[in-house]
């Protein structure tokens, strides 16, 4: 890290610690930033934020025999994330699908994406940090300490990431695609349990993988392969010839990237473009404003197809409930919003998507395997000239707050939309079966959206006990808002 850039860091850092000092005791302590992926609602804040301004960038990119990682503030997006790294030829080892997610964010509330199934959530690269925490001080914490163990799923009941070294991978030039039909769910099963466990598909590693369930009996597994020129993997079955003149392809003008599921079954992107692949359409939901229909496309500003101009537009719908007064209007029962991400093992999976069909009838549906490393000091700990050594397969404790099996494969399946319910909406009644379905099953729900969990039950599930400990190690005063409350109190 350069002088100026440890300067300017230093001097973000204390603006936060001033505008955390200013906020009356007992007010709430909130993020002052433009943009969020959280989809709960909250009580709208009396007191200022916390001046963040100075925390968005990207600190240093180092590349030595002895690895790769970066240092990044906390308040960076993964968009701005990525064009650094990939100027390095690197990348961070799980870039979740939403370009103004944090890394901070991605740490404290959790994150995923394709190459999820080889190198865990993106709090598991992470090789230290420092937490700005609620007794108003910076704690560096590492691998094996409580407040790093308990960080992850904590969404800044235990403090803020004010800067986080991560481990860096290889960026390919392009991604190859191959997405495979799977008419019958216990040969998707197989499929993703074989890969997951060899991170090969016939012999050639595998970059990412995941899926779409578009309806029962149509399911997509969607194989990615890193490659450095224009032309599919040899084991990929080719086209008519082995390289299409349109290639790589590009979905951010009029084609939409889901659509290609169905009607393609190979394609290739260069790296950025595969990266955020869903953020243009926001997966499907950008179809909710129109945006997917050829002459509204045609209208809409490419440099608006993004999901936080999709957020701002659903926040506006929210507020004012547009879509409410128009199903008033047609006679239409009440929608039930149903937003979440949620992990089962894969093996329950054919279970669960049964039961959803049956009970909520959403589709189309994302399915990206996972496998957690854990947490672990060994393999993991800062040598003295900074750099860390590679985990490997070292596998390791069960995070705090969010205790996925080490080394077990889980499927996250992603949801989001609304369902008609009729009068019984404010009871949430399919959020709340979900809830109730995805524990039965041995699988966890990320609290980025709405939670109902009575106060027992949360803290069986979250390990809220051992939350509870680390607060008030790090927070005497109590001056952050619970876990709890932010995720089912809404505070």
């Amino acid at each position: 890290m350069s002088r100026r850039a440890g300067r300017e860091h230093e001097r973000a850092v204390a603006r936060l610690a001033s505008s955390y000092a200013a906020i009356p005791v007992g007010e709430p302590v909130r993020l002052a930033k433009p943009t969020t992926n959280l989809f709960r609602a909250r009580s709208a804040p009396d007191a200022p934020g916390l001046d963040v301004s100075g925390l968005t960038g990207v600190l240093e990119v180092h590349d030595g025999p002895d690895g790769a990682w970066a240092d990044v503030q906390g308040m960076c997006t993964y968009e701005d994330l990525v064009d650094e790294t990939l100027a390095h030829g690197l990348l961070p080892l799980v870039v979740p699908q939403l370009r103004t997610i944090t890394l901070g964010g991605a740490v404290t509330g959790l994150g995923i994406e394709s190459t999820s199934f080889r190198n865990g959530l993106p709090h598991e690269s992470v090789l230290e940090m420092d937490v700005f925490t609620g007794a108003g001080e910076v704690v560096t914490t590492r691998p094996g300490d409580g407040l790093f163990d308990a960080f992850p799923n904590s969404y800044g009941s235990l403090g803020y990431a004010t800067r986080l070294r991560i481990r860096l991978e290889r960026a390919p030039t392009y991604v190859a695609l191959q997405h495979v039909r799977c008419d019958d769910l216990g040969l998707l099963v197989k499929a993703i349990d074989e890969i997951a466990a060899s991170g090969e598909l016939d012999g050639e590693p595998v970059f990412g993988l995941d899926g779409v369930a578009f309806a029962p009996g149509e399911y997509y597994l969607t194989v990615a392969h890193a490659t450095d020129r224009i032309a599919l993997p040899a084991r990929v079955p080719q086209n008519d010839a082995s390289v299409d003149p349109d290639w790589p392809s590009d979905y951010t003008g009029q084609q939409v990237y889901y659509r290609s599921i169905q009607q393609r079954p190979v394609d290739l992107l260069t790296i950025h473009d595969y990266l955020w692949r869903w953020d243009t359409d926001w997966f499907w939901c950008s179809g909710a404003f129109g945006a997917q229909h050829p002459l509204v496309r045609r209208l809409w500003p490419r440099r608006l197809r993004r999901s936080d101009v999709y957020m701002r537009l659903l926040r506006l719908d929210h507020r004012f409930g547009i879509a409410d007064r128009l199903d008033r209007r047609a006679r239409r029962p009440a929608r039930e919003r149903v937003i979440q991400d949620i992990e089962v093992p894969v093996e329950r999976l054919p279970e669960f998507l049964d039961w959803f069909d049956a009970e909520v009838g959403m589709r189309p549906v994302w399915l990206c395997p996972l496998v957690s490393t854990g947490s672990t000091t060994e393999g993991g700990s800062t040598t003295e000239s900074g750099s860390t050594a590679e985990r490997g397969s070292t596998i390791g404790r069960p995070w705090t707050a969010y205790p996925l099996e080490p080394g077990r494969t889980y499927v996250n399946v992603g949801f989001w939309g609304t369902v008609h319910v009729g009068p019984e909406r404010d009871e949430a009644p399919l959020n709340r079966a979900i809830e109730a379905k995805v524990h039965q099953l041995g699988g966890h729900k990320s609290l980025y959206s709405e939670a109902y969990y009575d106060r027992e039950t949360f803290d069986r599930l979250y390990h809220g006990d051992a939350l509870a400990e680390v607060k008030r190690r790090h927070d005497p005063d109590d001056r952050l808002t619970s876990l709890y409350d932010k995720a089912v109190a809404r505070q």
